[in-house]
């Protein structure tokens, strides 16, 4: 896009300020009234501005809702098993995990098919709320067979990674991971828990991580922010021999 001079000053002020964190990734900027007032342009011109940082991907428009930043998106690298962890902090990023439930309960008939345990064999659930530096991205509900285990019900963690907890623990890192995504919207309380508004799209991981020998270990399902999350994957064809 080729800008007039006054566009040209609104793009360089309003650049400057996303640079500056003056407006943070995933917040929404003032309306267009405010900016072109506090800029010193016209409407018309500040629209120019904005478009062409929506072309460079630095802000994006909502028809309802007005102008925002783009939440830091993270996802896997095509073909790589990472953790939340691994992935935050390959990226420069902090990783959070807020713990919301962390029992020993009986495994449900379907656990117990996937992990390979008995009905009702005890399992251990832990809840988190994942972030990165400090903005809520994913909640996820992880399922792990106890006698695989042990001590996990009661192990810390808080802004800990599971993978690694798992591995320090029984020293069962995990080898692989069967994993299938699909869309959905946020209800009322996954929207307030990940800090955005209800019906907003979401991306569901359902996860079955195994050891080198294949045995299954952990039953996951994470719940991510649409705008915050991207899945990748290297997809090959068969060819016959």
């Amino acid at each position: 896009m080729i800008l007039a001079r006054t566009a040209t000053h609104a793009y360089d002020q309003l650049s400057t300020d996303l640079e500056l964190g003056i407006h943070a990734p995933g917040s929404r900027l003032p309306g267009e009234r405010e900016l072109s007032e506090r800029i010193g342009v016209s409407r018309a011109t500040l629209r120019a501005a904005l478009g062409a940082l929506e072309e460079e991907g630095r802000l994006v428009r909502s028809a309802q809702r007005g102008w925002f930043v783009p939440s830091q998106v993270v996802g896997e690298p095509p073909s790589t098993l990472q953790s939340f962890t691994e992935m935050a902090r390959a990226r420069g990023l902090r990783p959070t995990a807020t713990v919301l439930k962390q029992q020993l309960r009986p495994a449900s008939f379907d656990e117990a098919e996937r992990l390979r345990i008995a009905p009702t064999a005890p399992v251990v659930q832990v809840d988190r709320l994942r972030g990165l530096d400090g903005t809520p991205v994913c909640f996820d509900v992880v399922v792990v067979p106890e006698q695989r285990a042990p001590g996990l019900d009661t192990a810390d963690l808080r802004d800990a990674s599971l993978y690694e907890t798992l591995n320090i623990l029984v020293g069962a890192p995990i080898h692989r991971s069967a994993y299938a995504v699909t869309a959905a919207i946020a209800d009322p309380p996954l929207a307030k828990l990940l800090g955005t508004t209800a019906g907003t799209p979401i991306l569901i991981g359902e996860e079955t991580a195994y050891t080198a020998d294949s045995v299954p270990i952990l039953l996951g399902t994470n719940k991510y922010r649409g705008d915050a999350y991207r899945f990748e994957a290297d997809l090959y064809r068969r060819f016959p021999t």
